[in-house]
């Protein structure tokens, strides 16, 4: 039986955007799955250190927007880029999964939960992807002409 459920949200240019459960029944976390392709801006000597410092800026965003009234504090953030492969004017694939944790029951297809699920995305996207100084983000590996 399936138990999980999926939403698409489109509202970025530069990124896909869904939101989960892996079980809806007993809907008690959720997660946000961003997925986008990052090419290097300049030449950096340790890119291990680059996506270690957007992880934990990505987890103090989290911190400043997360709803407590709807969300639990604790989120697990798990940033997948791999760094040996990153160079300048190559692309990367990038996908960012955070996991959040409700306090009370809500329904998966509420309209204050996906509001609140926006704001966070839009956040994250926003003030910690699109804002850094080391990467490029693009919807797609191929340029569009």
């Amino acid at each position: 039986m399936k138990k999980g459920k999926t939403s698409k949200l489109s509202i970025f240019d530069n990124a896909k955007c869904v939101y989960g459960t892996v079980d809806s029944i007993n809907f008690k976390s959720l997660y946000i799955n961003i997925q986008s392709w990052v090419e290097p801006i300049k030449e950096v000597e340790n890119w291990d250190r680059v996506t270690g410092n957007l992880n934990r800026q990505i987890k103090h965003n989290l911190l400043e927007v997360i709803d407590q009234d709807v969300f639990e504090k604790n989120s697990i953030v798990d940033l997948d880029l791999r760094t040996s492969g990153i160079q300048l004017n190559k692309k990367s694939f990038m996908s960012l999964e955070i996991t959040l944790f409700l306090k009370d029951s809500l329904e998966f297809k509420s309209q204050i939960l996906k509001e609140k699920i926006k704001k966070i995305a839009k956040s994250v996207y926003q003030d910690e992807l699109l804002r850094s100084e080391y990467f490029q983000l693009s919807k797609s590996k191929t340029k569009n002409i």
